[in-house]
């Protein structure tokens, strides 16, 4: 997953060279203090990668408050943009944004003015093509029928994470729920369904217990199914049967690999 536009064309590589691993292209909101209009070019170039299947990670990030806030929803707003032409799903950073968050992916989910109006989002472009491709992405986000996304990292509260649920997203979760002082996170997992719910790595990051504080690894997962199994009182195989298929509908893999393979 690319977070500068400098690591786009290694995430891009990497993909190419191994079968089982696929790209997501985007900045992330600490990274675009410099993004100009002509960057979210190389944004779009590379969603046209056979192996992208997302747009991300993309957001808010207000913990450093740097850049300013201004700067980080304008090009979140126009990376959403970019995700509403494309039909890509968004992999979304927020951190002590909760609130803008929220509200700007609500406008994205149901083509408010928020996101959709003007310069952002849906408007006509003047191509007649590319503006009915826009205005399919934006009628499968309404009706539910396109996954619009998930919320990286989830760390907000229990009601924000049922709402994201009912708009559609899935909520991210790793290592982190394996914390003995992550109650907050544990609730989450109780509370929404578990279809809803993707397994999330974020190396070098979050190591789950007993890692905690080494590099992070994706053979480190089984931890976090364990947890969610136990919190949930189900097996872990159902764990991990679950959240296999929810990424693989996430990330459209479930119609057949972005690259015509299976």
């Amino acid at each position: 997953m690319a977070a500068t536009l400098n690591s786009i064309p290694r995430v891009l590589a990497l993909a190419e060279r191994h079968d089982g691993l696929y790209a997501a292209a985007g900045v992330h909101p600490s990274e675009c203090a410099e993004m100009k209009e002509e960057d979210l070019g190389v944004v779009r170039e590379a969603l046209r990668h056979p192996k992208t299947v997302a747009i991300g990670e993309i957001g808010l990030d207000y913990h450093w408050d740097t850049p300013d806030r201004s700067i980080q929803k304008r090009w979140f707003l126009a990376q959403l943009q970019i995700a509403k032409e494309t039909g890509k799903p968004v992999i979304i950073h927020s951190r002590d944004a909760a609130e803008d968050t929220m509200e700007i992916l609500r406008g994205f989910v149901t083509g408010t003015e928020t996101v959709c109006g003007g310069n952002i989002g849906c408007g006509s472009s003047g191509d007649r093509k590319a503006d009915s491709g826009r205005e399919e992405a934006c009628g499968r986000m309404k009706t539910g029928t396109c996954c619009p996304g998930v919320i990286h990292c989830y760390s907000y509260s229990v009601q924000q994470a049922l709402e994201y649920v009912k708009m559609g997203f899935y909520i991210g979760v790793g290592g982190v729920v394996t914390f003995k002082n992550a109650r907050r996170l544990k609730e989450v997992v109780r509370a929404i369904p578990l279809e809803s719910i993707v397994l999330e790595t974020d190396c070098p990051y979050m190591a789950p217990e007993p890692h905690r504080g080494e590099r992070n690894s994706s053979l480190f997962l089984p931890y976090v199914v364990r947890e969610i199994a136990a919190l949930r009182n189900i097996a872990p195989e159902t764990v991990e049967e679950t959240t296999w298929r929810n990424a693989r509908r996430l990330y459209r893999l479930d119609r057949g690999n972005p690259d015509g393979t299976m």
